[in-house]
């Protein structure tokens, strides 16, 4: 089906462009966030900005139109449907909204030049909301600024409370995407980040059209070479930020990515960071950028006479973020692009503090472990969720998934197979007991086994082989305890790991039965099988 020939909606953008802020810089921006009190300066000038009700996305107040021509392609059981008729209702009542408003525009691209690349239009009704994502996507040159055609339209207005009866909702919050027409509507919430991911959920269904795989991952390449580009899938909290911002390595982008014929590209221009309990020592360049000129800054707590923020303070929420560009950071690519991949790593935060700190997948079980998505929901990054608990998000971003999961991963099938890519499951969740008994996995060990595989020091070590996943793991990693890389010895008592690794066997079996139908056999058997005890033979990785 021909998407890509469908323009956004264009009496919405008429009406704004003619009466709308237009495109404004963020020094402007600022000026007016400050003036209409949408937020305060911080120190260094950056921006601190409150989301109030909704302080993560809301998953459950998000639609998908159901017309004729998208409704084949359309993963229903993960989509909530939304009729043509709610939603040209629901248009309407935007449209007499924003004529009692001025709107700010911003006409911005989603991908590095070429034929990937998204022309997007945003008109936000908060000065901040523009800030934000002015900050996170790509402003084109002024030249092509005045003749932008959009080719996706995002409204967003969060102080539009909608009569959930009216419009046949769950709640007054609303994220309303018609494939089809390219037209998102917003409101209701004003956290900053659904204005993002509504743009990464468009992008799930248009790609895929063009055989390109989306990806919800981050990525980075070698300093002196393109080619060696590392991919790291994760849900939020599991660390793809933090472990692709490696002053050792070019930074791609933090988030979200598509993978072509041509290589990987940043679908970004900036990042959203997770800011609860940053650490300055571990991940400095990104504690920097909260002390920069316009980097927007949510529901951090701040010391009223000097504005510095509270980074151990989540009383607000848990999930507090910071948004900027990609120059801030200064070992970030100037194009965005990169070469295929050559590593991928699938990050997994492990409750239970079972699965160990990284092992080598075959292309089979990379597919069952992509598929499954096993990580945990970290506190607040969804609305009303708190604490941490497992779950299974396939391909590792289900939220943001219009069509099947086996469609994204027989296209990552597809690239691992055509460049030999090598895949890796890292657990950076915990070890030595579970969630509240144990420890989280430091930082530091995570990133020393990430380096040693980058540089090809784990292809010929020994393996063992895990007796519940059938995962090969290294008996040894140069600068890593041994102790660790065998989960079961961290533990004081053995035989409580056994239990835990096999209820968590248990949820993984559980959950793969949707697919017991739709993959192949050699698949459904790279999962949770009867494997023999632990053996220290090395294993012959595929």
């Amino acid at each position: 089906m021909d998407v890509v020939a469908i323009r956004g909606d264009e009496e919405i953008s008429r009406q704004a462009v003619a009466t709308g802020h237009r495109d404004l810089a963020p020094p402007i921006l600022v000026e007016h966030i400050i003036r209409r009190r949408e937020g305060r300066i911080g120190s260094g000038g950056s921006v601190l900005v409150t989301t109030g009700k909704y302080t993560g996305r809301a998953p459950n107040d998000k639609y998908v139109v159901s017309s004729t021509k998208v409704a084949p392609r359309v993963w229903w059981k993960n989509n909530q449907s939304m009729s043509e008729e709610v939603f040209e209702r629901l248009e309407r009542r935007f449209t007499e909204h924003l004529a009692t408003r001025r709107p700010y525009v911003q006409d911005l691209l989603a991908g590095p030049e070429g034929p990937s690349q998204l022309r997007a239009r945003y008109i936000n009704t908060l000065a901040w909301h523009s800030l934000f994502i002015r900050q996170l996507l790509r402003v084109p040159s002024e030249c092509d600024q005045q003749r932008f055609v959009p080719e996706l339209t995002v409204v967003n207005c969060p102080e539009l409370e909608l009569d959930p009866h009216e419009f046949e909702l769950r709640s007054p919050a609303v994220i309303a995407i018609h494939l089809e027409r390219r037209l998102i509507l917003l409101a209701g919430t004003a956290y900053g980040g659904e204005n993002k991911k509504a743009l990464f959920t468009f992008l799930n269904y248009s790609l895929v059209q063009k055989a390109i795989l989306p990806m919800h991952c981050a990525a980075n390449h070698a300093v002196d070479n393109r080619h060696d580009t590392a991919l790291f899938f994760g849900l939020s909290g599991t660390g793809k930020t933090t472990l692709s911002a490696d002053p050792g390595r070019i930074l791609v982008g933090d988030d979200e990515h598509g993978w072509s014929d041509h290589g990987v590209f940043n679908i970004e221009g900036g990042c959203y960071a997770k800011t609860y309990k940053l650490d300055p020592a571990a991940e400095p360049d990104i504690f920097a950028t909260t002390g920069m000129f316009a980097t927007v800054i949510e529901n951090m707590t701040f010391d009223a006479s000097s504005r510095r923020v509270n980074f151990q303070d989540a009383s607000l929420t848990e999930n507090t973020r910071c948004a900027y560009s990609m120059d801030r950071i200064p070992y970030a690519s100037d194009s965005g692009a990169a070469g295929h991949a050559k590593n991928i790593f699938m990050l997994t935060c492990d409750v239970f503090g079972v699965l160990p700190p990284i092992a080598r997948l075959t292309p089979a079980q990379a597919m069952y472990h992509f598929l499954s998505g096993f990580t945990s929901r970290v506190a607040g990054t969804e609305s009303g969720k708190d604490g941490f608990s497992p779950v299974f998000s396939s391909c590792f971003g289900q939220p943001f998934l219009p069509c099947l999961p086996e469609e994204y991963g027989r296209l990552l099938r597809q690239r691992i197979t055509e460049h030999g890519t090598a895949c890796w499951l890292v657990n950076t969740g915990w070890t030595g007991g579970s969630y509240g008994l144990g420890k989280r996995i430091p930082i530091a060990i995570t990133r020393q086994l990430l380096t040693t595989a980058l540089e090809g020091l784990l292809d010929d070590v020994p393996c063992r082989v895990d007796r519940q996943f059938g995962l090969a793991v290294p008996m040894q990693v140069p600068g890593v305890p041994d102790p660790i890389l065998n989960p079961r010895l961290t533990w004081e008592d053995p035989l409580q790991f056994d239990d835990r690794s096999a209820r968590l066997a248990t949820l993984f079996e559980a959950n793969f039965a949707q697919y017991r139908n739709r993959v192949g056999t050699d698949i459904l058997n790279a999962g949770i099988r009867p494997y023999p005890e632990y053996t220290e033979a090395r294993v012959a990785v595929a």
